[in-house]
């Protein structure tokens, strides 16, 4: 049994995922916006932790890549895979001299909650047992090794499915393959691993016929332990995670209409008495503030949403909504919006790297990026900002209390002061002080009388 009370972590991450049928190694496969292996990484959170270690093998460099951002992180290699033993093989010349715990973890089960992996610790401690493991009983334990244990949980022998005789699979505990082992026990044992299965390959499992006591851990919620091997079961995750993650805001007071409809990531924070509708899609780093309407048929990403605002129809990314507003049907907000309260963005608009100010409006049929508006200024049907002249975008800046006739054109670079009128129908080249009326456009002209030669003339009754 360790002494002296560290806790290394270990996940195995080395298997190319065959089953995947793709080149992207298999921890890195995406569930709900993050990639396996980081989900894994993440049910860490609120453990003591010395030291995490990431055993990699196959794509070992794009994994490296891919976790560059994670702090601390070490990476061992196995360059043959040749079973998960040989994989915590590899680990030998790096815990040379550590007396703690080693906590084990496959880098594609990516439902554990921190809450089950603390009662593995605890109980592996409270019972100074030299290796714990998780366990679970399934009605369908197809593919799993099962765990044959003695009425104390004391685990008897682990078999592999392949493993198993017919008597032998009627046994419905399974290992979910991840384990807390007193490393210098385990160091002592880990030579001794042999081929002698089915897949001839160092099996992880086999240290249980050396080490003594072991124990076993129900876990509460036999998910949790769903392994990713091929698309199917990485939708059976995205289920299970979606299926937690509205759980636990419909009981923070947040409604779903229809919440098999939607989705939603479990990076999003939603403020009591949102209203979410059919066929909306929350992403990434979402935040939406109380009494917010959102859809249906709507996607946001990456945004914060101020209280009170309703987005219909719409597509709205990395943008920053003010109180009180009102977005769509079919408007299109992305790549640093800013806008300020009681702000309406409406049918077919468009906003790009754009601040408004409070209660400015773009009704409907406008495209403004790389402007600043102040507040109250009004936007008229089919206003654009002209912002690239085909090498550099420039900026577009309007002061409050203006209004942009419809179908005028705003080419930039270009400033118009406060309380400034653009006649509809104009194209503004030039900048506008304060206080003025703009009128950028050719005088209408009338020919009475008037028709092209080509044309007949009109026949005498």
């Amino acid at each position: 049994m360790a002494t002296n009370g560290e806790i290394v972590v270990a996940v195995l991450a080395a298997g190319k995922g065959t089953r995947m049928r793709s080149t992207l190694p298999k921890v890195l496969h995406k569930l709900a916006g993050r990639s396996l292996v980081e989900r894994v990484l993440d049910g860490l959170q609120g453990l003591s932790v010395a030291r995490r270690l990431l055993i990699v093998g196959y794509g070992a460099e794009q994994v490296r890549q891919a976790l560059v951002a994670e702090p601390g992180l070490e990476f061992v290699e196995q360059t043959e895979q040749k079973g998960t033993g040989h994989a915590i093989q590899q680990l030998l010349p790096h815990l040379e001299g550590f007396s703690g715990d080693l906590l084990v973890l496959n880098g594609d089960v990516p439902l554990l909650r921190p809450e089950s992996l603390r009662t593995l610790l605890e109980t592996h401690r409270a019972s100074s047992a030299t290796a714990t493991l998780l366990t679970a009983h399934l009605p369908n334990a197809e593919g799993y090794g099962r765990v044959f244990c003695d009425g104390q949980n004391s685990v008897r022998e682990i078999v592999e499915d392949r493993d198993c005789t017919a008597a032998q699979k009627q046994n419905r505990r399974v290992n979910a393959g991840v384990y807390c082992f007193s490393w210098p026990d385990l160091a002592r044992v880990l030579p001794s691993l042999s081929t002698n299965n089915d897949q001839q390959e160092y099996y992880l499992t086999e240290v249980m016929n050396y080490l003594e006591p072991v124990v076993a851990v129900d876990i509460a919620d036999p998910q949790e332990i769903l392994g990713i091997n091929d698309r199917e079961q990485l939708a059976m995750a995205y289920q299970i995670l979606q299926d937690r993650v509205k759980r636990h805001w419909m009981q923070a007071g947040v409604t779903f209409i229809d919440p098999d409809s939607s989705t939603i990531d479990d990076t999003v924070e939603l403020a009591p008495d949102v209203v979410i509708e059919p066929q909306t899609h929350l992403r990434g780093k979402t935040c939406i503030g109380a009494n917010c309407r959102i859809g249906p048929g709507s996607l946001v990403e990456d945004a914060q949403i101020g209280a009170n605002t309703a987005v219909l129809y719409s597509v709205v990314r990395q943008a920053q909504l003010g109180a009180d507003s009102q977005v769509g049907p079919f408007a299109h907000l992305r790549g640093n919006v800013v806008t300020g309260s009681h702000c309406r963005l409406g049918n077919f608009v468009e906003l790009k790297n754009t601040t408004l100010g409070d209660h400015t409006n773009a009704a409907h049929l406008s495209y403004l990026g790389d402007a600043t508006l102040g507040s109250r200024v009004n936007v008229g049907a089919g206003t654009i900002t002209a912002n690239y002249d085909g090498v550099r975008k420039h900026p577009t800046v309007v002061g409050d209390g203006s209004k942009l006739g419809s179908n005028t054109v705003l080419v930039a670079p270009l400033t118009l002061g406060e309380s400034v009128t653009v006649a509809a129908g104009s194209v503004v080249t030039e900048d506008v002080a304060d206080d003025a009326l703009v009128v950028a456009r050719s005088r209408q002209v009338v020919k009475p009388g008037w028709r092209p030669k080509s044309s007949p003339p009109p026949e005498t009754p």
